[in-house]
């Protein structure tokens, strides 16, 4: 009896032992997410690993268009296998709040995050923000003789015919029309759209990055699009000649929006899905956004580069997010203009 009662002891501290060794395995606990991410697998996938090692739990994620996503979502309705959306913007975000397929999000994870980031029904929180700018070479602009606008709609003026990029398969710049419309009306953003195309607007697709190096490259005088693509580059060549014009006195193009995330209504793992956006949301992660990508962190504390225009400095249209949820119109009237038929 006394020599089995020394065998289970032994036992017992073989496996302690074991797991003071290989703590790992304590954490292959098998539990799984899926994530539907528009947000690209270049960004994300390295935030997903530290996740995965952190807590074991396994993400296995689809990368693609976050309209796109938005939709399939809609479309695999109660079949959908996604626990968590990730998308580039708000409004997709807000669409698929509109059709009731994201769940309330609870408290600890809302408060975390200041009130013009987030979903006033707590459907939604941000995750990163960006501000839409203008971008220009100054060589090319002075050259050319031109004065920077002093509105997103100034861009299809004469003066600026064949010299101004967009990416209007992007939805950043989907969600920047659907401020536009909010602000002034269907009418104007469809006569914009038109006018655009109609004075040589050079298409980049989705393609911010495309649209930011032709800028620096002096293929184009200026473009519109997310500020942090400029530091890329900046990143890579400080010398490029490329700045940043932001639109004064709440003007559409000086949009502050949001990169955030939902849990799906159909997802059977609400838990897990809360842990994912508290990672994401907590100060590493966060400063992983700052440094990598040149965002905006939502929550405080976290440094970022010293020429990035503060949030509190850029006079951004005064509008709730949340309004920028129909999705469908903007691409209707994109479509509608030409606009990517390039």
């Amino acid at each position: 009896m006394l020599k089995m009662h020394r065998v289970i002891i032994l036992m017992s501290l073989l496996v302690l032992l074991a797991l003071i060794i290989f703590p790992v395995a304590a954490q292959d606990s098998g539990e799984r997410l899926t994530l539907y991410s528009g947000r690209n697998e270049e960004l994300i996938a390295p935030l997903i690993a530290q996740f995965t090692e952190a807590t074991g739990v396994q993400v296995d994620v689809l990368y693609g268009d976050t309209a796109a996503l938005a939709n399939q979502i809609l479309e695999e309705g109660a079949n959908s296998p996604a626990d968590i959306y990730f998308g580039q913007d708000a409004g997709a975000l807000g669409a698929l709040a509109k059709a009731g397929v994201l769940r309330t999000l609870p408290s600890d994870i809302m408060e975390r995050v200041p009130a013009e980031f987030k979903a006033v029904d707590a459907m939604w929180v941000g995750i990163s923000g960006r501000a839409r700018v203008l971008v220009y070479n100054p060589a090319r602009v002075e050259e050319l003789g031109l004065a920077l606008p002093a509105s997103m709609v100034d861009l299809a003026k004469p003066e600026y015919a064949g010299q101004v990029g967009w990416a209007p398969a992007n939805a950043s710049f989907q969600a920047n029309i659907t401020a536009l419309r909010v602000l002034l009306g269907d009418d104007v953003a469809a006569q914009w759209l038109a006018d655009m195309v109609a004075n040589g607007a050079v298409s980049y697709g989705s393609s911010n990055t495309n649209l930011n190096q032709a800028v620096a490259n002096g293929e184009i005088a200026m473009g519109i699009t997310n500020h942090y693509y400029m530091f890329r580059i900046l990143a890579e060549n400080p010398e490029a000649s490329i700045a940043q014009h932001f639109f004064p006195a709440g003007d559409a193009g000086s949009l502050i929006n949001i990169a955030g995330a939902g849990i799906l209504t159909t997802s059977d793992q609400p838990g897990l899905s809360q842990r994912l956006l508290l990672y994401l949301l907590g100060h590493d992660a966060q400063q992983y956004f700052a440094d990598t990508t040149y965002e905006y962190p939502v929550i405080s504390g976290i440094a970022v580069n010293d020429r990035l225009m503060p949030l509190e400095s850029i006079e951004a249209p005064e509008l709730d997010l949340s309004n920028l949820n129909d999705l469908q119109t903007t691409l209707e009237l994109i479509e509608a203009s030409g606009a990517l038929d390039e």
